[in-house]
């Protein structure tokens, strides 16, 4: 078995290749893109294992290489920064490093989702996206009517509200135009949520997860299926506990002997589930007495701990998320 080490690049990739011993037989430089290289570590012709850093386009990555090797680990690159640590660094030097990393053992994985799950992560994403790009032209019209001193209805995106918005005549031709343009905008933006949110309500509908999900007071459906998606396989995680590191909402930690000092939530893994379990958290505590209660408690009627029970309830919703998902129960604190 030889176990390999890559640093890749979009153009260029660097490979440093182990014997069974640890000891290393080859390094070379790949210049050109994955199917060069893709190319020449098929002219291996032991069986091999591959390590490489996970960065962007990684789970394509992962497919076309787990053709051709025995084994394919795709490393953490936070956690090998960690390692990593050195005066000396470059390509070829990472990739002997990565080499002797997986020959021994020790490398930092991350977990590589289907293609499926891939694609409905990315589709996810894009609709957030979208809605951030939209929510800021909406603020764009408003602050254009502000500027002028144009006192707007409340309920301006509502039909109504957008009827007077095209009825609206600006002082002066180029405000004209300004209100003409994020107007069009704000259509686009429209058409392109309604699109990705029918594809996203069209998944949701073949995943039972997110039925499943749902059943938690405030938990719509873009929540649902963001956990569903990101949790993909609720087995890998042994504990419950493991899911709140993965979405960034423990505490970061310094400890060494008697002191432990406790920090603000780490904030790693993805900020779009984070996002929509503090708004759904929001909600549930309207919802449900069990949510309310383990809230309360946290808050002890002082105001400078809502923030921080509103994280630790939304840590505790995503536990219950997780352990549902392994068992198949629904929520059962409806009462």
């Amino acid at each position: 078995m030889l176990y390999v080490g890559a640093d890749v690049h979009w153009r260029t990739s660097s490979v440093c290749i182990l014997d069974e011993n640890g000891r290393r037989i080859k390094q070379f430089t790949v210049r050109g893109g994955w199917d060069d290289l893709m190319t020449e570590l098929g002219k291996i012709e032991e069986p091999f294992e591959i390590v490489y850093e996970a960065s962007c386009g990684y789970g394509t990555l992962y497919d076309k290489l787990r053709r051709i090797a025995r084994s394919v680990v795709v490393a953490h690159p936070k956690h090998l920064r960690l390692i990593f640590r050195s005066k000396r660094k470059n390509d070829r030097i990472d990739a002997q490093r990565l080499a002797k990393l997986l020959y021994l053992g020790e490398v930092p994985t991350v977990y590589v989702p289907g293609q499926d799950v891939r694609i409905w992560r990315q589709m996810i994403e894009t609709r957030r996206r979208l809605i951030d790009k939209r929510t800021r032209t909406k603020n764009g019209i408003r602050s254009l009517l502000r500027t002028y001193g144009i006192h707007s209805p409340r309920a301006l995106w509502t039909k109504a509200g957008r009827q007077w918005l095209a009825s609206l005549a600006m002082p002066g031709a180029w405000p004209g135009v300004q209100l003409t343009m994020l107007r069009n905008e704000l259509e686009r933006f429209d058409a392109d949520v309604k699109q990705i949110t029918q594809a996203l309500d069209a998944q949701a509908a073949r995943t039972p997860a997110v039925a499943l999900l749902r059943t938690i007071p405030g938990v719509g459906p873009r929540t649902a299926e963001t956990i569903a998606a990101y949790v993909d396989v609720p087995g890998r995680f042994e504990r419950v506990s493991q899911a709140g590191a993965y979405f960034g909402l423990v505490p970061s930690q310094n400890s060494s002997g008697d002191v432990n000092r406790l920090g603000r939530i780490t904030r790693e893994g993805p900020a779009t589930a984070r996002k929509y379990l503090i708004e759904a958290t929001w909600q549930g505590l309207r919802r449900d007495a069990h949510l309310r209660a383990y809230f309360d408690r946290i808050a002890a009627g002082k105001p400078e701990r809502r923030k921080l029970a509103l994280v630790a309830t939304a840590h505790h919703v995503l536990r219950c998320m997780v352990a549902m998902l392994k068992s198949g129960e629904v929520w059962r604190h409806a009462a």
